[in-house]
């Protein structure tokens, strides 16, 4: 049997990914900050610090067919402490970049210009932007020397206990629907196209993706070509769960949301860009066709529909911006009982 060591094994694409190579045959090996118990004979849950380099070397010892990398590196230096670890002590490294170092041209292509390359404004920051240090460490990739890794560029990714809308995510976007709340969304995003994908069908492109020779020395976007606008994507979550929302200024929704400039730039270039996907490439891989991947209201309806205690607690409640939110709306109340 090929033994698969997933770093990172608990997040929403690799809850899918596990199910479908022990599905295929592989014997696979999940390490995660969470305490996760098999079920399953192939399956080993490994509760480990995956950038320890002392528990790094001693599980790589054991001699693993593929690496499938979900952990972030926010630079290129940090990355430069591991990936030839990984490419020397594997046949197959599999590489999580991102759809978000494509600039502001659509459709996305795997050679679509990078935000890297692409001319910024003065008030770009480049200095630990998600964007730029994906992009930075693909380039490590192409320039080792080695040949036996796959770089992958997810879209957004929606899953068992991950939604997203426009820049929220599920401890914001569920928590006030669940609980009859209004959510706060940029205006600025909301006629701009948006790509979300179905984690069970981006978890069937990395098993296409593994171990296939075809696919060394790669990129794929792995992702759905179905896109919608954010306000689209708002009003299926209304038809969903019952949401409710009002739209405000990028600017006070960047307050809102804390995280300051990498937020802001989050929002302006992605979520505001017109992200179409052409997802020929991966699809011609697999041999599958666009009809066969997941519809999105149809996928988030089945996610939404499957939330559990037990999921409910892992997404939790982001006490801040919910605050924050329902601080705002309090203001917006009195002043238009004012007026």
């Amino acid at each position: 049997m090929k033994k698969v060591l997933i770093l990172g094994a608990t997040g929403a694409m690799a809850t899918y990914l596990v199910p479908e190579l022990l599905e295929k045959g592989y014997c696979v090996t999940g390490v995660s900050l969470d305490d996760v118990k098999s079920g399953h004979p192939n399956l080993r849950y490994v509760q480990a610090n995956a950038k320890d380099h002392m528990f790094l070397e001693k599980e790589l010892a054991k001699g693993y067919d593929a690496i499938v990398d979900f952990m972030v590196y926010k630079s290129k230096e940090h990355f430069g402490e591991y990936y030839k670890l990984y490419l020397e002590n594997t046949s197959h490294y599999i590489f999580l970049s991102t759809y978000r170092i494509y600039a502001g041209d659509y459709p996305l292509r795997e050679d679509s210009l990078r935000l890297l390359e692409a001319e910024k404004p003065a008030d770009f920051v480049s200095f630990e932007e998600y964007s730029i240090y994906k992009a930075e460490e693909e380039d490590m990739l192409r320039q080792s020397g080695y040949s036996n890794f796959t770089i992958v560029r997810p879209a957004i990714t929606y899953s068992q206990c991950r939604f997203q809308l426009t820049t929220l995510e599920a401890s914001v976007l569920i928590y006030r629907m669940l609980n009859g709340k209004t959510v706060l969304l940029p205006e600025g995003a909301m006629d701009c196209e948006a790509t979300m994908s179905w984690a069970g069908d981006v978890a069937k492109m990395f098993a296409a993706i593994l171990l296939n020779r075809a696919a060394f020395g790669e990129t794929y976007t792995v992702s759905t070509s179905e896109h919608h606008t954010w306000r689209e994507i708002a009003e299926m979550y209304g038809r969903i769960g019952g949401l409710k929302y009002i739209t405000v200024r990028d600017e006070d929704y960047i307050e809102l949301i804390g995280g300051g400039i990498y937020a802001e730039q989050q929002l302006k270039y992605d979520r505001c860009y017109n992200r179409i996907v052409d997802n020929s490439k991966i699809l011609s891989l697999m041999g599958a066709s666009q009809e066969e991947l997941m519809p999105l209201e149809e996928g988030l309806r089945m996610e939404y529909e499957n939330l559990t205690a037990e999921r409910l607690a892992r997404i939790g409640c982001n006490k801040t911006v919910n605050s924050r939110m329902d601080a705002y709306l309090e203001k917006l109340k009195g002043h238009e009982s004012n007026v």
